[in-house]
């Protein structure tokens, strides 16, 4: 779609090269220059370049860089007396900005986009902020000793606590190891049949349960 659109825009602006000279527009185009008012995009930095923005709707202008990833709404297309037209933007923190709409198609489809380009990352960000909100919250809900909170909310689970509890205090582990391969039971001790698990956390921590119960926590040697 937004290959569809940037076609057309770039057959509406060619031959516009006099216009462009002059500073003005025909009714036509200014219709269609209007039709991205309400629109937002983001900004994108391409080998270290973004576009700059002017701070007032004149020729002579000073102007700024963005940040990379800001966000800003085409608010309205300006005409002045002079027939010279701007976009009017406003950015996401607040700040009044505009910018030539000959530049705004220069630089479309490469430093301003029409989608976030972290939008994957930042809902990913806020998936795991509420997840760990969810895992506080439930560690501060358990009758444990306050040694045991510390240290489950620092993700250092101590022995005695059964599976479930670990799961909820670190997540799912990235492997688990059954000494037998598949069923886990290992040995009879008396009239007692052991079953024994060890589930393998990123970075080297090791967790071993027997029954159910945490009985072991391994750390990976420093190299």
């Amino acid at each position: 779609m937004h290959k569809l659109i940037a076609a057309f825009c770039s057959l509406l602006f060619a031959g516009m090269a006099p216009v462009y000279a002059s500073n003005q527009y025909t009714p036509k185009q200014r219709e269609a220059l209007a039709q991205r008012v309400g629109a937002v995009y983001w900004i994108n930095v391409v080998e270290g370049k973004v576009p700059a923005f002017l701070i007032a709707p004149t020729k002579g202008s000073a102007s700024f860089l963005p940040a990379d990833n800001e966000s800003f709404e085409i608010t309205e297309l300006t005409d002045q007396a002079s027939q010279d037209a701007f976009y009017k933007v406003k950015f996401n923190s607040g700040k009044i900005a505009y910018l030539r709409p000959e530049v705004f198609m220069e630089e479309f489809n490469s430093t301003i986009l029409s989608a976030d380009p972290l939008a994957e990352k930042k809902v990913k960000a806020a998936q795991q902020a509420e997840s760990e909100k969810q895992r506080v919250a439930w560690i501060n809900a358990q009758s444990w000793p306050p040694n045991v909170k510390d240290a489950a909310l620092k993700k250092q689970p101590v022995t005695g606590l059964n599976v479930d509890e670990v799961r909820q205090i670190m997540g799912e582990p990235s492997r688990v190891i059954k000494s037998d391969g598949g069923t886990g039971i290992t040995k009879l001790r008396g009239a007692l049949r052991l079953r024994t698990e060890r589930w393998i956390y990123p970075g080297g921590l090791a967790l071993t349960f027997q029954n159910g119960i945490l009985n072991k926590v391994e750390h990976a040697n420093p190299k």
